[in-house]
């Protein structure tokens, strides 16, 4: 398992570029027959990808770093179908996870399994974690079931529709609040206007980004920002202070998960565009 330690704001503004990648950016995640894991320090989440092959399960191990004998001793797990289609299995109990459906799984399971899907399917599974001891049952919240809400403005490239799978209104736990956003064709700016929620660590997976594309991820202080360029399912972290939007060569969709002292979506502090810097 990966390891990223916290970081002040006043460290990114001197860091290389490949020094900014190596502590926020969290890529090839999402590698046939393994199970790819990343420990950061910001409200200590782990977000990881489980790519299981035909015919051969992947069981979600707990590594040592966390210090337990199952990975959701102390922890709830969320887990994204950004592939086609695959089953997980949790305690015995089979689900069958579609494209862009999530399953969260409480803390206190003992067993998680993944399966690839049938007649070849591609099921690539994105994992995010929180710490949790609260044990909330596990339950499966398909792409449609999700509350669903339009926003932004094609005028201004930046219409897109968000789902809401795991939050205080529907499936409940203890930290985490994820969701899935995808913009419409022509649209291309995620997440405007900009904000931060110092109260709430947030990892956005990028994915659904044709061959040859790229998103342009802002980061860092409001003030004070730096660009990283992403590609298709790479993952990048924003601790509480930084700012997290950006812009693609085409639309795209993410996954977004957030972790910390609240679960209200609407609790974040508002950035005007003429504020960055």
């Amino acid at each position: 398992m990966q390891i990223r330690h916290a970081s002040h704001p006043a460290d990114v503004g001197g860091l290389p570029k490949a020094a900014l990648r190596e502590r926020f950016v969290a890529d090839q995640l999402f590698v046939p027959g393994e199970q790819v894991l990343v420990y950061t320090h910001e409200d200590r989440m782990v977000i990881g990808g489980v790519v299981p092959l035909a015919g051969s399960p992947i069981e979600l191990e707990a590594p040592a770093e966390l210090r337990t004998e199952r990975f959701c001793e102390r922890r709830e797990l969320a887990v994204v179908q950004i592939g086609t289609s695959g089953t997980v299995t949790v305690d015995g109990v089979e689900y069958t996870l579609e494209h862009r459906d999530v399953l969260y799984v409480g803390q206190g399971t003992r067993s998680v399994t993944f399966a690839a899907g049938a007649d070849g399917a591609e099921a690539a599974f994105y994992l995010a974690s929180a710490l949790s001891f609260g044990g909330h049952p596990t339950k499966l919240v398909r792409l449609q079931d999700a509350n669903t809400t339009q926003t932004g403005d094609a005028a201004t490239a930046n219409r897109r529709t968000v789902h809401k799978h795991i939050h205080a209104d529907g499936v409940r736990s203890d930290q985490l609040v994820l969701g899935i956003t995808s913009l419409e064709p022509g649209s291309v700016w995620n997440s405007m206007p900009p904000h931060t929620h110092d109260r709430r660590t947030e990892v956005y997976l990028y994915f659904g980004l044709p061959e040859g594309h790229r998103i342009q991820h802002v980061m860092g202080e409001p003030d004070d920002t730096r660009t990283l360029v992403l590609q298709d399912r790479d993952a990048v972290i924003s601790p509480s202070w930084s700012v997290h939007f950006g812009s693609g060569t085409t639309n795209y969709a993410f996954v977004w998960v957030m972790a910390g002292e609240n679960q209200s979506f609407t609790d974040m502090d508002q950035i005007p565009v003429t504020a960055l810097g």
